[in-house]
């Protein structure tokens, strides 16, 4: 029985690897059309910042290190069709310059997703880069050490614009971040944002919102960027603004394609083609709450549905039960999260809730390093259930979120997480905790 998985990465890699343990008998094969299988795509802003000093330590597995668990990974090799009656896949293999086909009994498609590249003016301009890749964070960094890069325009004011605005920060450069919305951090509340905008501006960084980018200009290098009517100079641009699902290839083939534009598949990651499976960036998931389908890719999400994926393909049973959109970032001292709904999904779903927002200390007050930390905790009016929570502070604090996310996925209500018995320690918390204060807010509304 021949398992071909389609793309690595977090998805793929994690598909293979769990078919391979899950059912041994089965030969696994992996087409990865990029050099590299299996990497940490998350940790790119960290290696450009030179917070990572070498590409290496973002490479999780190798080819080699797969072959040893009897998994066969092919690199630099495309799949470029699959024939459901012929139960085979069509692969050019890039280096060989050949084209070849392969069989298959269960096939899982983890193809990912492409950035956002949109048909403005100047957009071959060198200098002008994406984010998505090993390649495209060792082509920055690379860039960043000539050290003719003295301004940097960041487009997009989402987490990865964020994480940005940090790691060219280190090279010591003039940073302008621009944004379409009204806000940055779209997925968040704009309340929540600003905190983040003024900490941005607090660093010295230009943050323009309602500014829509119309072109780049240069020669054959890029010296300015329009955007909102203005031209601003720029030695590099990254371009942030966000993902769409790699689906062409699963749409050609007959595979359906959900509401969001993503692969839509079963809890069991099953596809609408029998024995064929979705995971990853090219996948939607049933956001928990809702029940409605989303598109909100994530490493996290992405390495669960492979799990899932690569445990069925094979004979086993295994199910993901959804998302609730649970996501954090670092910036500077900084930090956002969020999980469930915010006030302004709620709003436009016609979700009724109501909304507790405490500022408190993350520490003791008393102790060294005490900081502001912000909460906005949504929860049912009627019900009392948690239905969403925001959180912006330091960033050694904010992971309170996962708390959060847990008490959601359990149904719980803001009396119920009132009630938790949480740890206590001076450098850790106050006493009453920011979470319990929230809750108590919550309670008194």
């Amino acid at each position: 029985m021949k398992l071909v998985v389609i793309g690595g990465v977090a998805g793929g890699a994690s598909a293979a690897a769990r078919a391979k343990r899950t059912n041994p008998t089965w030969e696994v094969m992996v087409f990865e059309k990029g050099p590299h299988v299996s990497y940490g795509s998350c940790g790119l802003p960290y290696y450009i910042g030179k917070v990572v000093d070498k590409i290496d330590a973002l490479i999780a597995r190798r080819p080699s290190q797969f072959k040893e668990q009897g998994i066969d990974v092919f690199i630099n090799s495309e799949v470029k069709a699959i024939d459901f009656d012929k139960r085979e896949v069509e692969v050019f293999h890039k280096e060989e310059g050949s084209i070849k086909r392969y069989g298959f009994d269960s096939l899982v498609i983890a193809t990912g997703a492409n950035p956002v590249v949109p048909p403005l003016p100047g957009m071959d301009l060198e200098g002008v880069f994406v984010l998505r890749t090993l390649e495209h964070g060792m082509r920055i960094r690379d860039k960043l050490e000539e050290g003719d890069v003295k301004r940097a325009v960041i487009v997009g004011g989402g987490f990865i614009g964020m994480e940005m605005c940090e790691a060219l920060s280190e090279w010591g450069i003039e940073i302008v971040l621009v944004e379409l919305l009204d806000q940055i951090l779209p997925p968040m509340d704009k309340d929540m944002a600003d905190l983040v905008r003024a900490h941005l501006e607090g660093k010295g960084i230009k943050v323009l919102t309602n500014h829509g980018v119309e072109g780049f200009l240069g020669d054959n290098r890029v010296k300015k960027v329009v955007a909102g009517g203005e031209e601003m100079e720029a030695d590099m641009v990254i371009l942030a603004i966000g993902v769409r699902p790699n689906v062409s290839l699963a749409k050609e083939a007959g595979v359906k394609i959900g509401k969001t534009g993503a692969i839509a598949t079963n809890e069991r990651m099953e596809t609408n083609v029998e024995n064929v499976y979705a995971a990853g960036d090219c996948t939607e998931a049933k956001h928990i709450l809702t029940g409605d389908p989303v598109y909100i890719p994530l490493g996290t999400t992405a390495n669960k549905q492979g799990r899932v994926a690569g445990t069925n393909a094979v004979g086993g049973s295994e199910y993901f039960k959804g998302v609730l959109g649970t996501a954090i970032f670092k910036s500077f001292d900084i930090g956002g999260a969020m999980t469930g709904l915010t006030e302004k999904e709620a709003l436009r779903r016609g979700i009724p809730f109501k909304a507790a927002k405490v500022t408190a200390r993350d520490r003791a007050r008393y102790y060294p390093g005490s900081q502001d930390i912000t909460i906005k905790l949504l929860y049912d009016p009627s019900s009392g259930r948690i239905l969403g929570c925001q959180i912006v502070g330091h960033w050694s604090s904010i992971k309170r979120i996962d708390t959060v996310s847990a008490a959601i996925y359990a149904g719980m209500g803001v009396e119920d997480l009132y009630r938790q018995d949480f740890s206590y320690s001076p450098p850790f918390s106050p006493v009453w905790d920011p979470l319990l204060i929230a809750a108590d807010r919550a309670l008194k509304t």
